[in-house]
């Protein structure tokens, strides 16, 4: 499939990998790179680098690759369990993993992975592409993220997302100084009018999206904190904190500057609450800081 791409003064300047990651389908830095390293991103005719910086009135064609199959299948990729019985499993996503299969990401997914852990003991709530999964996180975030192993758990669980009982929790470090100790960020998400591959705070077809946060540490020119979702909005923590003039280090997509070694938003699902879908008792899992994070946390200086 083609497409094309015209460049806005808005945009000039920007690095096209950058722009071409905030495009559907691609979505993803990664992919943007697979597809300028391939020569299917031309500009008169010509491949072009990934560096590139546009300008306005740059016309791109960019040759996409075959859709994804419209099944996901199994595959023997290593998971990190942190719980499961017969009814649901939770595991700790590394930063980098692609929650379903979809175009550019046809496979190594968690999906993938979840067919050949759980074989056919998953719910098909989600459709064929999306067995289990009954909540996403971006796939440069890393953490926690619940599947459903058959129907009846899917829809408990789901419910619950919808009534904010499943309380999902996220480390994050932003940019600068949070005035306060902790807050909340309670302001509507719905796609970026000027960007329809973004999110924005916006009152028009939105949807209303509320974050809880607590700041665990200062540094010099960053704040380490906590974040607590009451809504699942899609790039909540990273569209809200950016609102508040606060983005996510690392997070190009939404204002946050790059950081030495990290090449993604420096996000990490930390902690999952849920009703057990049919004993009903709470459970509550935490996971570790993965090594990049705490690398992250390393580089930033001593706390303030």
């Amino acid at each position: 499939m083609e497409d094309t791409i015209h460049i806005t003064a808005q945009e000039s300047g920007e690095r096209i990998d950058a722009l071409l990651a905030c495009q559907a389908p691609i979505r993803s830095r990664s992919a943007a790179a697979r597809l300028l390293e391939g020569g299917r991103v031309t500009l008169r005719g010509a491949a072009v680098r990934k560096n590139y910086r546009v300008t306005a009135g740059d016309e791109f064609t960019v040759v996409l690759p075959q859709a994804a199959p419209a099944t996901a299948v199994a595959q023997a990729i290593a998971l990190d369990v942190v719980y499961e019985d017969a009814d649901v499993i939770v595991v700790n996503k590394p930063r980098g993993m692609v929650v379903h299969p979809a175009p550019g990401h046809p496979d190594g997914t968690l999906v993938n992975a979840l067919l050949a852990h759980c074989g056919e003991s998953l719910s098909g709530v989600g459709g064929q592409l999306r067995p289990g999964i009954v909540h996403r996180i971006d796939k440069d975030t890393s953490g926690l993220i619940i599947a459903a192993k058959n129907d009846k758990a899917h829809e408990a669980l789901s419910s619950q997302l919808k009534d904010h009982s499943l309380f999902r929790v996220y480390d994050a470090v932003c940019h600068g100084a949070l005035h306060d100790d902790a807050g909340t960020v309670d302001a509507p998400i719905g796609r970026d009018s000027k960007n329809r591959q973004r999110m924005a705070v916006t009152d028009k077809n939105s949807r209303p999206a509320v974050t809880h946060w607590q700041v665990l540490a200062r540094y010099a020119r960053h704040t380490y904190i906590r974040c607590r979702l009451e809504t699942g909005r899609t790039h909540q923590i990273r569209v809200h904190m950016a609102w508040t003039g606060h983005p996510l280090l690392g997070d190009t997509v939404y204002g946050g500057r790059r950081d030495k070694g990290l090449e993604s938003q420096c996000l990490h699902a930390r902690g999952l609450r849920f009703i057990h879908p049919t004993t009903g008792e709470a459970i509550e899992l935490w996971t570790d800081l993965p090594d990049w994070f705490a690398q992250v946390l390393a580089r930033l200086g001593p706390e303030t």
